[in-house]
């Protein structure tokens, strides 16, 4: 029953994917709508954050250059933003799949509607600011002399990682959202310790074998570290087999709770709306 639930939440995407598409579109336009600089607020603030950690950790306390596989290092300021460009995807992601249900009401109160894709409208909005900030990692990885290789490809396979496993979230807060409106706060805290818990600022070189295996736990170890190898490391994803096979298995079972959780609430949101 759970794995026909599952089939059908996929194929109800794969039959929707154009109007997921418009949606999508007119939901990043319709987020800065009325503002004289648009999307470029979206943009604004994680460039502002990169540049506060940047100077407070490297500049101030001396972070200076961070080790990695095979014994190379990468300037400071490469290794933040190649960190946080993933955690911005995923935060921002998260943040507004969780209200989707709520802020789309209306078309939830619709018999017609579908709003199993409603998630993934919200998901799929985060990308655009996320190619941005993938241009200009790029960028900054070019001004440092690390320039695009075969390992670059890389990053299209870690941002579809962090969609699948943000999505699979997104259906489990989202539907918790409708009956429990304080899980948008408490997603705010778990955001707010997840970057710390996460090596995004701090290199997870540094820890003991124990405690490296205990925080790589948290599958965007998996992602941020990606994102690293595909840019500056250049390591393959495969390489660390049994890291990959962790994620997927961990990625999986999230989006299988998630969608059967999802399907069995649905009947009562419009109800609750």
């Amino acid at each position: 029953m759970d794995r026909d639930k599952k089939a059908n939440l996929i194929g109800e995407l794969i039959r929707n994917r154009e109007l997921i598409w418009k949606l999508a579109r007119n939901d990043f336009k319709k987020r800065y709508a009325g503002s004289y600089l648009g999307a470029v607020w979206a943009m604004i603030q994680p460039v502002v954050t990169i540049v506060m950690y940047y100077i407070v950790f490297d500049v101030i306390m001396g972070a200076g250059a961070q080790s990695g596989p095979r014994a190379t290092t990468i300037p400071y300021v490469l290794f933040l933003t190649t960190g946080l460009v993933p955690w911005f995807f995923f935060s921002e992601a998260l943040t507004h799949g969780t209200s989707a249900m709520v802020e789309y009401n209306y078309l939830v109160k619709k018999v017609v509607f579908n709003v199993s894709i409603l998630p993934v409208i919200k998901v799929l909005a985060a990308i655009f600011i996320h190619i941005f900030f993938v241009f200009v990692m790029l960028v900054m990885a070019c001004i440092y002399q690390y320039y695009p290789s075969v390992y670059t490809i890389q990053i299209i396979y870690y941002s579809l990682c962090t969609f699948v496993l943000v999505l699979g979230m997104s259906y489990i807060t989202g539907a918790v959202m409708v009956f429990f409106r304080d899980i948008a706060q408490i997603i705010g805290i778990v955001l707010q310790i997840g970057m710390w818990a996460t090596p995004i600022l701090w290199n997870i070189e540094t820890l003991s074998p124990t405690w490296r295996l205990i925080i790589s736990i948290n599958p965007l170890v998996y992602i941020v570290n990606g994102y690293r190898n595909a840019v500056c490391y250049k390591v393959w994803f495969f390489e660390d087999i049994w890291g990959t096979l962790y994620f997927w298995a961990f990625t999986i079972i999230i989006f299988c709770l998630g969608s059967t959780l999802f399907k069995r609430m649905k009947p009562h949101f419009a109800d609750v709306l």
